[in-house]
């Protein structure tokens, strides 16, 4: 279990994170999302003591980040990992194998899969292809604690299926605890269990994924005689878009109950619509940044 109490931090003299609060169980897999520029990829680092706080602590397994033998868990895979003119995956691994127990046989079936030679320099790579590479790595190394920073960015979308299948089977299988940033919220939102969301340097809501998209419910109505807001009265708005004699509306508060109230609008035309995690974290930052 990864524990996160009263965490601040900062970067060339600029408060990065400030007071965060998180708890993450253990077999879980957790998205982080956030603006640019949120902390996404600086807690990370701070997760896998690349860098170590300023103030408050983080506890795995009820030991400090800080030590070499609670590291010794982790990995971290970087936004854009450092790789020199020479570099091929093969040399990567290698520098690995001493570190951690590393699963060749899945090692090899992603090379294959992947179709990447192991013995080529990864500076002829495309930016996918080295996606591609560090992911399998990370995947053959098996961690109990994996941190991945955007790491879908650049993958085709058969690579995406393979490694969220990959990621889902490693925390069933092995427990591992996963914890990946992405910009792709609907990407996240197809195998993630739970979320936390960086917004003015803390952790503004985390929870269960369902559970949160559960919470609110969106309605496309139709006026005869058009429409003005205040028609919504009291009810628990989160966000209006209109175009001309219809309406989507976003609200706060259980599917039935809500229609119930609608209905006695006298609607011409309503209809329940899917709602996605991308458009409530919109709707929240949006609303944050309104304050």
């Amino acid at each position: 279990m990864i524990k996160i109490s009263a965490l601040s931090h900062g970067l060339g003299g600029k408060e990065v994170l400030k007071d965060v609060n998180l708890s993450v169980p253990e077999g879980t897999i957790m998205g982080i999302v956030g603006v640019n520029g949120a902390g996404k990829s600086t807690l990370l680092r701070l997760l896998s003591g690349v860098y170590f706080a300023d103030e408050g602590k983080i506890e795995i397994d009820g030991a400090s980040v800080e030590k070499e033998k609670t590291r010794k868990n982790i990995f971290f895979l970087p936004d854009d990992p450092y790789f020199t003119h020479t570099t091929t995956i093969k040399s990567i691994l290698s520098m690995y194998m001493p570190h951690y127990n590393i699963d060749m046989d899945r090692y090899n079936r992603l090379m294959e899969l992947f179709s990447l030679d192991d013995k080529a320099p990864i500076r002829n790579f495309s930016k996918g292809m080295r996606r591609q590479a560090y992911i399998a790595i990370a995947l053959a190394i098996r961690p109990k604690y994996l941190f991945l920073d955007e790491s879908f960015d650049g993958l085709d979308p058969l690579a995406r299926c393979t490694v969220r299948d990959e990621l889902a089977a490693m925390a069933d299988e092995h427990g591992s605890t996963i914890i990946i940033s992405s910009h792709s919220l609907n990407e996240l939102e197809s195998f993630c269990d739970k979320y936390a969301v960086i917004d003015n340097k803390s952790i503004s809501s985390s929870g269960d994924i369902s559970e949160r998209i559960n919470k609110y419910c969106k309605f496309m109505l139709g006026f005869a005689n058009g429409f003005s807001e205040e028609i919504f009265g009291s009810l628990p708005v989160i966000s209006i878009k209109s175009s001309g004699k219809f309406v989507n509306a976003v609200f706060d508060g259980e599917a039935s109950e809500i229609e119930k109230i609608l209905l006695g609008l006298s609607p011409t035309v309503i209809e329940q619509l899917p709602i996605d995690f991308e458009e409530i974290f919109i709707n929240e930052v949006s609303k944050e940044a309104k304050k």
